[in-house]
């Protein structure tokens, strides 16, 4: 299994805007479960479930402070936008928390650094780690730092794949094409994995129980991917 080393961990630590008092926390929160034999050794499980809350509370607050003459229904859409699987790995891969995991041989292997859930998983347990290390006050102004290009993105929510369209073909790209790369699962439980292409360019990836949620989260995947290319 990869060893992280100090220079990772630095580098996460600049762009979370926190340095940890004690890292054995921040350690624990990018230590995947396949790290040891038995799966049952510290791992960022159960601090994923603290940053769950943590990281919702703070964006629900934040909208709310934001947008006035938002109504209940567009903060909640808005809302899950910004807090789910796919976010939150597009902001673990900003994070560069892909290099700072650390996974067992076989996880490894079989690209766990770029699985979605995973990703988004390691991101949860990280702002745990801060409120643990520091606070609520420490892990909200990471959140804020991490998410804060997006809190003003109105059409986060909007339907990711005509938004995708539009703005490739407003920027005179091709429309996108989407492509099935895995299917598991039984019939009466798929689970689908599809990347969406622009040309020769791989934009993302999505995943879901059916194509069109997976369609869906690989556009969502590909608009915050584009949403942070410098301009040109």
């Amino acid at each position: 299994m990869a060893q992280r080393s100090d220079e990772t961990l630095d580098t996460l630590e600049l762009r979370l805007g926190h340095t940890f008092a004690d890292r054995t926390v921040l350690i624990e929160a990018l230590n995947h479960a396949s790290v040891h034999a038995n799966g049952r050794g510290p791992n960022y499980q159960r601090l994923e479930f603290v940053g769950d809350r943590v990281l919702g509370l703070t964006i629900a607050a934040e909208l709310y402070r934001r947008d006035p003459a938002a109504d209940e229904g567009d903060l909640a859409r808005r809302l899950n936008a910004l807090v789910r699987k796919e976010t939150c790995a597009d902001r673990a891969l900003l994070l560069g928390i892909d290099d700072a995991l650390r996974l067992g041989a076989a996880e490894a292997q079989a690209g766990g650094r770029r699985k979605a859930a995973i990703l988004a998983d390691a991101c949860e347990a990280v702002l745990a780690a801060i409120f643990l290390d520091a606070g609520f006050a420490a892990a909200e102004a990471a959140i804020l730092r991490v998410w804060g290009p997006l809190l003003d993105d109105k059409g986060i929510d909007r339907d990711a794949k005509t938004s995708l369209q539009e703005r490739l073909q407003a920027e005179g790209g091709r429309p996108p094409v989407y492509r099935l790369k895995v299917r598991t699962g039984p019939d009466h439980a798929p689970h689908f994995v599809i990347e969406v292409v622009n040309g020769e360019e791989v934009l993302a990836e999505g995943e879901g129980g059916s194509k069109r949620e997976a369609e869906q989260n690989a556009a969502r995947a590909a608009l915050l991917r584009l949403s942070q290319r410098e301009p040109s």
